[in-house]
C-alpha cells in the first residue's frame, strides 16, 4: 500500500483519510491545529500553503487529496494560495493531485448539470472555483503535474453538520418532531451527495490514470427536493410528516447582517430556488464506485445524529 497526503480534515477530508486507512494505505492529514493520532492515520499541523513544509511531508505520496476550505466568506482571498500552494507540491514530489471540487464553477443552468458543461459561474465563489480548476487542468496539460477533480454536489451524511443544507438546521429538528426551514423552494428538485460516496471517488481516481486531467462528478443518487428529502428523514425517525417551511428572503437578508455565512449564501439562491440536478452517469460508465440507495443513506444518518450527545 501507498501514502496518501490528506489536505483538510472537515467532513469529506476526515471521509476520505479514514476510507484510505482503511484500505490498508497509510495516511497523513495536514491541518492547521493538527490532531491526536487515529488508527492508519497522522495528524501534522501545518499551513498547507507553506509550500516548504507541505512539500517535505508529501514527498513518497502516491497523491494529494485537496480537501481542505477557507471559511465560507473568505473563499475568494484564500483559494489562490491554497490551490497555488498544493499545485506546486504536486509537481514537486509527483504525487497525483485530487481535487475536491463542487457545482459553483457550472452557475445558473437549464437541465441537469455534466461534467461537459462550461464553467460560467457568475458569482465570486463559482468563479474561484472554476478558477481553480482552470489552473490545476492548464497545469496537467503541460506535463507538470497529474491531476483530476472529483465535483460533489451537497453533502449529506454521518459527519456533516453546520455547514449541510440538510444537516445541522435540520435534522436534530427532525428527530424531535419539530418544523424546520430551508432557504429556497422546499420543492425544487435537488442534488445531494452522500459523503461516503464522496470518499469512495477520491480514493478511486487517484489510482486510476485513465480518471487524470478531468473532472468526475461523484455518483449521486436522483435528485429529490429538500421537502422529499425531510419527509424520508421524518419517516426513518419516526416523527413524520415534515413540515418544512421556507426561509423568507427579507428575514434572510436580515439575518445576513449578523453572520457572515448566512450573508454569503446569496449567491447561490440559485440552487435552491430552481431544480439543481447532478448527472454522474459519465463517472458510473467508467468506474466501480456507485452511489448509495437513498433509503441507507437516511438510516445512516439518522443513526449517527442519535449517537451525538446533544440530539439524545
Amino acid at each position: 500500500m501507498s501514502l496518501h497526503v490528506v489536505v483538510g480534515f472537515g467532513p469529506a477530508g476526515a471521509a476520505t483519510a479514514r476510507l484510505l486507512a482503511e484500505q490498508g494505505h497509510s495516511v497523513r492529514v495536514v491541518t492547521r491545529a493538527g490532531r491526536s493520532p487515529e488508527p492508519g492515520i497522522e495528524h501534522l499541523a501545518l499551513d498547507a500553503t507553506d509550500l516548504q513544509q507541505l512539500t517535505a511531508i508529501a514527498q513518497g505520496a502516491a497523491a494529494i487529496h485537496h480537501c481542505a476550505a477557507p471559511p465560507y466568506h473568505r473563499w475568494v482571498r484564500e483559494w489562490p494560495p491554497l490551490v497555488a500552494s498544493v499545485c506546486a507540491a504536486a509537481e514537486d514530489t509527483g504525487a497525483v493531485l485530487v481535487m475536491l471540487g463542487n457545482l459553483y464553477g457550472y452557475g445558473p443552468v437549464d437541465g441537469p448539470m455534466t461534467e461537459e458543461l462550461p464553467l460560467l459561474a457568475t458569482g465570486p465563489k463559482g468563479r474561484v472555483r472554476a478558477a481553480a480548476w482552470e489552473q490545476v487542468r492548464k497545469l496537467h496539460e503541460q506535463g507538470r503535474i497529474r491531476a483530476v477533480e472529483v465535483r460533489a454536489s451537497d453533502f449529506f451524511g454521518p459527519g456533516v453538520t453546520d455547514g449541510g443544507h440538510l444537516a445541522g438546521r435540520v435534522v436534530p429538528a427532525l428527530l424531535r418532531g419539530r418544523p424546520v426551514s430551508t432557504l429556497g423552494d422546499p420543492d425544487a428538485p435537488h442534488s445531494w451527495t452522500y459523503l461516503p460516496d464522496v470518499a469512495a471517488a477520491m480514493a478511486e481516481v487517484a489510482v486510476e490514470e485513465r480518471a487524470w486531467g478531468r473532472p468526475w462528478h461523484v455518483p449521486t443518487e436522483p435528485a429529490l427536493s429538500v421537502g422529499e428529502m425531510a419527509d424520508r428523514l421524518a419517516a426513518e425517525a419516526g416523527t413524520g410528516p415534515a413540515v418544512v417551511r421556507r426561509i423568507p428572503q427579507a428575514a434572510l437578508g436580515l439575518a445576513g447582517l449578523f453572520s457572515p455565512l448566512l450573508r454569503e449564501l446569496k449567491e447561490i439562491r440559485y440552487q435552491f430556488d430552481r431544480p439543481f440536478v447532478v448527472d454522474s452517469s459519465a463517472y458510473e460508465a467508467a468506474f466501480a464506485a456507485r452511489a448509495t440507495p437513498v433509503d441507507a443513506q437516511v438510516k445512516a444518518t439518522l443513526d449517527w445524529w442519535r449517537a451525538l450527545p446533544t440530539t439524545r
